[in-house]
């Protein structure tokens, strides 16, 4: 029996030993975790937001547009002359040089002319120079008053109208000439050819349809967009202290094309309260395309020592805008803001907010006045 008794301590002191060695943990303290976050409190009410400082900042004037991309020339190319279509020398599509060969005409009916017009003017000079003969003959003769003074008149008009036919020929043998070049139809700018419109056999009329082809200027290129008319003014003022940048971005692009701002236009459009601008691009890639549409971002200037925020800060509701305070105590109060403009993610706040103060950038959606807060990240 007395051994059953000391069996019994010596199992509960080695128990109580264990235990006592479990309770040395290596877990971490309350309020902090392994991986440096903020742990949530000890009030189990309190909300998980994401916050940020409102601070003072520059942050670029910019208007945005949707703007549509125009070609810098545009050419419909047609023919001077009627004739038959021979050749086409390029491709649909093509990006063409300036003085390169597009079509060439059937130039047979051409070189017929233009070696008739040529014998002709042999034919006409023989003629002009008897006639000069026959007019120093005249003119001995009529010194010596062996032939009369008609005689004589009619001599010297027949060689003056001689010599008149000459000029004549040569001047319709240079038009042969120049009938034959345009045979021969070269781009008169460089650029993107459009939809092959003829094809060799075709006839042509001159200056007639159908055309050959069109050809777009693409390099450099415009971009047009309109922006509403109450910014003409800041416009106006800033086109006369320096050039304005314009960005423009393709659909489907991250890559935006930089250029300047060339024409504003010299009407407000009274439909729609706008005024159209034009901004020109280099495009020497290419990227800009006449008819795309693109995002359009004209900078205006800088604005200086203005007050921001995350835009993510600012929610709509039925009163307007505003945003979530965090008050020292970490209870949020909810304040009514008026917001200017937004870039690069932030947002200008014109009123309702100081600087240094913490807004809520993320977790609203569980927020009411009062509500108890705490940070699981600060921006």
């Amino acid at each position: 029996m007395n051994r059953a008794r000391q069996f019994l301590a010596l199992t509960l002191l080695l128990s109580g030993t264990i235990l006592a060695g479990c309770g040395g943990s290596d877990a971490p303290a309350q309020g902090s975790s392994a991986s440096g976050e903020i742990a949530r409190p000890q009030d189990s009410a309190a909300v998980p937001v994401m916050v940020a400082q409102a601070e003072r900042a520059t942050i670029p004037i910019q208007l945005t547009a949707i703007g549509t991309g125009k070609a810098f020339q545009t050419v419909a190319v047609e023919s001077q002359v009627a004739g038959i279509v021979k050749e086409v020398h390029y491709k649909q599509g093509q990006f063409v040089h300036k003085g390169d060969l597009l079509v060439t005409l059937d130039e047979d009916p051409f070189l017929a002319a233009l070696a008739q017009a040529e014998a002709a003017l042999a034919r006409d000079k023989a003629q002009a120079q008897l006639s000069q003969t026959e007019l120093a003959r005249s003119d001995k003769l009529y010194k010596e008053g062996i032939v009369s003074p008609e005689q004589f008149d009619q001599s010297q008009a027949t060689s003056t109208a001689a010599e008149a036919t000459v000029r004549a020929d040569e001047a319709a043998m240079r038009t042969a000439k120049i009938q034959l070049s345009y045979c021969s139809i070269y781009a008169p700018i460089s650029g993107v050819t459009g939809e092959q419109l003829v094809s060799p056999g075709a006839t042509v009329k001159a200056n007639d349809v159908p055309i050959l082809v069109v050809i777009n200027q693409v390099e450099p290129i415009y971009v047009t967009f309109s922006v509403p008319q109450q910014y003409l003014e800041p416009i106006k003022n800033s086109m006369a202290r320096s050039r304005l940048r314009v960005s423009a971005t393709p659909p489907g692009s991250t890559v935006a094309e930089t250029g300047v701002l060339t024409f504003v236009n010299n009407t407000v459009d009274t439909t729609t309260g706008t005024i159209q601008l034009m901004a020109t691009f280099p495009n020497s890639d290419h990227h800009l395309w006449p008819g795309q549409f693109s995002n359009v971002v004209l900078n205006l200037g800088e604005l200086q020592n203005v007050l921001v925020v995350p835009s993510q800060t600012v929610q709509a509701g039925q009163q307007g805008d505003y945003v979530f305070i965090v008050k020292p105590d970490k209870t949020v109060d909810v304040r009514q803001v008026k917001v200017g403009q937004t870039v690069n993610n932030q947002t200008e706040i014109v009123q309702g907010v100081t600087a240094g103060e913490t807004v809520v950038t993320d977790g609203q959606v569980r927020l009411v006045p009062g509500t108890k807060v705490y940070f699981t990240k600060t921006l």
